[in-house]
């Protein structure tokens, strides 16, 4: 079994992926208490860590030769929601991920960020943190996934870095797109919409025929229980989805007039298995799913990733 460490592990979705993909987490670090509560309730066995990033450097030490680093780095810096501040935003922890990097040296590292860290502005930042862990003996890469591309029924583009080893980058590919569609928000929601009697769950399902714009979190300081700002609302209108509120339960058998979202429906359409679930009130639970990784994306490059850490360990053998 290959092993990992997960920084800012949120509720979740990277480490769901990357359990499905062969890895076992030997630290899941989040300073976050209702994120940290959801990933003891479903998996109690994991080794949660509920602290700042920036205190768990001081013994990165401790989980020298793992075989992946992963992690989530806030988005903010790079964000175009944002200022985009990038390395000068107090809230990019990049520079602490690679002093970790420096101390484990694990054989791979998969960190996720937002779309905008690709924007021009931070080129020069790109091919600095490049170099630092060219220094570290990585080669790196990164590529815009989009999620639907491997099956999550939702438009959400995201950034994904990989470092490698040097020496066995040449066995890195990146995942190719699955060969089909993803389902779209109506088949994907239609047993949910239905499971309280609502008589026009298949009338709704049927005109719900795209998948979902991208799902919006919010901050801590910003944003709550809602689909997003007026622009995305306005997309779920268009799916027949009142994006103003999130419902505490599915509509009932008399329901009239457009219906909302629950937390496990959106959850669903972030690509989490029913089973997994989000503790805390509404809005707590609402945040963790809105902000998390969808698990499909992160099992596609983590397989990926395992591949070429296993082809590694069978050129060590064979050599």
């Amino acid at each position: 079994m290959l092993t990992s460490v997960e920084l800012c592990a949120g509720a979740g979705g990277q480490a769901l992926g990357l359990e499905r993909a062969g890895f076992a987490h030997t630290a899941l670090v989040e300073i976050d208490k209702h994120c940290c509560n959801t990933l003891r309730h479903n998996r109690p066995n994991w080794h949660v860590i509920e602290q700042d990033m920036r205190l768990f450097k001081e013994r990165a030490s401790d989980h020298k030769g793992l075989d992946l680093l992963a992690g989530g780095l806030p988005c903010p810096p790079f964000s175009v929601a944002g200022k985009q501040l990038g390395e000068a935003d107090e809230r990019n922890l990049f520079n602490d991920a690679l002093d970790i990097i420096d101390d484990a040296r694990p054989r791979a590292v998969m960190i996720e960020n937002v779309r905008g860290f690709l924007d021009a502005v931070f080129h020069d930042y790109r091919e600095k943190l490049k170099t630092q862990l060219s220094k570290l003996g990585y080669k790196t890469d990164w590529r815009l996934l989009n999620a639907s591309d491997y099956g999550v029924p939702q438009l959400r583009p995201r950034v994904v870095i990989v470092a490698v080893e040097a020496a066995r980058s040449e066995h890195f590919d990146w995942p190719e797109p699955n060969p089909h569609n993803p389902p779209t928000v109506g088949d994907t929601l239609r047993d949910l919409m239905a499971e309280r009697g609502w008589r026009g769950a298949d009338d709704w399902a049927d005109k719900a025929d795209e998948i979902a714009p991208t799902i919006v979190g919010g901050s801590k300081k910003h944003g709550g229980p809602d689909l997003g700002p007026t622009r995305a609302r306005a997309a779920w209108a268009t799916l027949g989805v009142e994006g103003r509120t999130i419902a505490p339960e599915a509509p009932d058998a008399f329901h009239n007039g457009m219906p909302r979202l629950t937390v496990p429906m959106v959850a669903r359409i972030q690509g989490f298995p029913d089973g997994w679930h989000f503790t805390g009130a509404k809005t707590n639970a609402y945040r963790q799913v809105g902000n998390a990784f969808p698990p499909p994306v992160a099992e596609a490059v983590g397989r990926q990733v395992a591949r070429t850490l296993r082809n590694r360990v069978l050129h060590a053998v064979n050599g």
